[in-house]
């Protein structure tokens, strides 16, 4: 179970890493269950306001289909309907880019979801696997 103290220490760590670096713009990022649900979240000062729905999508399409937002904006290249399929399934809240990084435990079972946005896809999906990491928890890309 991927519990709030675990959400919030993983959020703090995004935020703090990012704000140590000056290449990045302001980000955002969002822990949910594996159900969906949203255990934590944080903005960065100057993030727009669509950020926390943008990461919260990256991270729910993450756990909803059981692979990372970056292997789902693959599969959209390749089986575009069946991504736009399964968009409509989920009320339009899938984010298929790099950014939502699976949360596995030591048994490799499911636990959540971490999404990051704000910056590039690859700086916000290498901030989540950092985070995720710190945790003793394993990143799933």
């Amino acid at each position: 179970m991927l519990d709030l103290k675990t959400a919030n220490h993983i959020v703090n760590h995004i935020i703090d890493a990012a704000s140590k670096r000056d290449d990045l713009k302001p980000m955002t990022a969002v822990v949910i269950d594996a159900g969906g649900a949203v255990i934590s979240a944080q903005r960065q000062d100057g993030a727009s306001p669509i950020r926390i729905d943008l990461a919260k999508g990256k991270a729910h399409g993450a756990v909803m289909m059981g692979i990372s937002s970056r292997k789902l904006g693959e599969r959209a290249e390749q089986q575009a309907y069946f991504i736009q399929a399964v968009n409509a399934l989920c009320d339009g809240s899938l984010v298929p880019v790099a950014g939502g990084v699976l949360v596995r435990d030591s048994a490799g079972a499911i636990i959540g979801a971490v999404g990051v946005t704000g910056d590039t896809s690859d700086h916000d999906e290498e901030l989540a696997i950092a985070a995720i990491e710190a945790q003793g928890l394993q990143a799933d890309v």
